[in-house]
């Protein structure tokens, strides 16, 4: 992580390209003494958090670690990595200067819990934003829920249970950013934000919207009613149940996904979701998160979904149990 102060502007960047720019603990102890300091330096006056590389912003945690952490008995290295990795979210969505994410290309998991607590969120249209965790046997964290649970209707089940993506243009609308921006102001953020120094956050908002906003997309926003009919249901047994019977085509769509992925973790997936709605409160969600953390990190689907999806790259995960009917909920709740 680099950090560097140039006529009041502090800028971090995230710099790991070779790896998306995935977090390891190095990289989040970086970051969190260099908010921490800035924070209270009179010297800067912005904040901007970028990453390296063309091909995106943060892809997430390094679950490669994740992986080894699980499969070594050192749990308690990957629960210590979330914790910070919670703690840095947090002190984003509240932190006292103008701050200000600039996302782009591949930003997912640990990727959105930095670009998408922020108080001023940027983003470019072709950026590709989602939580995948249901497609490796976890679920959906760094205040992912929180964020999904904000999504207007029951979009925050549908991305949380299928582990779809979805583009930058779309952000503002679901709640993952502020603005669109074009691929040349996100280039040369640094240069163009400086203009706008020594202003509020919702100030640098609206300015940057009016003088370099790029078009949003409401794409999503006609897929509200299937979505809301599917996942509205009270459980997810019978959102799949609804899925089934619907002959609107992205239905079988969402529902091949939700397959593909661990039962235990689209359920925790649902119910966080439904839990982060009742809270409507980053911290009560990152708590509730890690508590679930520690509980599925000891379950087989965290491992065997990292084995299929990275390590072994087979795409072929064996799920323990198979089915959403097998799903322990009782024990799955109970952290919640």
């Amino acid at each position: 992580m680099r950090a560097t102060v140039r006529d009041r502007l502090g800028h971090c960047e995230l710099n790991r390209p070779h790896k998306l720019n995935a977090l390891n603990f190095e990289m989040l102890q970086a970051l969190d003494e260099v908010l921490h300091r800035w924070a209270d330096d009179n010297s800067v006056e912005m904040v901007v958090l970028t990453g390296a590389g063309e091909r995106g912003f943060c892809a997430g945690g390094d679950i490669a670690d994740f992986h080894r952490a699980v499969t070594t008995g050192h749990h308690s290295d990957f629960i210590e990595l979330l914790a910070l990795e919670f703690k840095v979210d947090l002190l984003l969505s509240k932190y006292p200067k103008p701050l200000v994410t600039v996302a782009h290309g591949i930003t997912m998991g640990g990727g959105i819990g930095l670009a998408s607590h922020a108080p001023v969120r940027l983003v470019t249209a072709t950026a590709r934003m989602g939580m995948p965790e249901t497609k490796i046997g976890y679920t959906p964290d760094v205040g992912g829920s929180h964020l999904l649970a904000m999504a207007p209707g029951h979009m925050g089940e549908y991305f949380a249970m299928t582990a779809n993506s979805f583009t930058g243009a779309d952000a503002p609308y679901l709640g993952f950013a502020d603005a669109v921006v074009s691929e040349t102001f996100a280039e040369n953020a640094l240069d163009e934000l400086s203009d706008f120094m020594g202003l509020g956050s919702a100030e640098i908002t609206a300015a940057v919207e009016v003088l370099h906003g790029a078009p949003e997309s409401l794409r999503m926003d006609t897929e509200l009613g299937w979505i809301d009919h599917a996942f509205s249901a009270e459980s997810p047994v019978e959102v799949v149940d609804r899925l089934r019977e619907m002959a609107h085509p992205n239905a079988a769509k969402a529902l091949a996904m939700i397959e593909a992925n661990s039962p235990t973790s689209v359920s925790s997936a649902f119910y966080s979701v439904r839990a982060a709605r009742e809270e409507a409160n980053l911290q009560l969600t990152l708590d509730r998160e890690l508590r679930l953390a520690g509980y599925l990190m000891h379950l087989p689907d965290l491992a065997e979904g990292i084995r299929a999806q990275v390590i072994d790259k087979d795409r072929n995960p064996a799920w323990t149990p198979s089915s959403l009917q097998e799903v322990d909920l009782e024990s799955l709740i109970q952290p919640m």
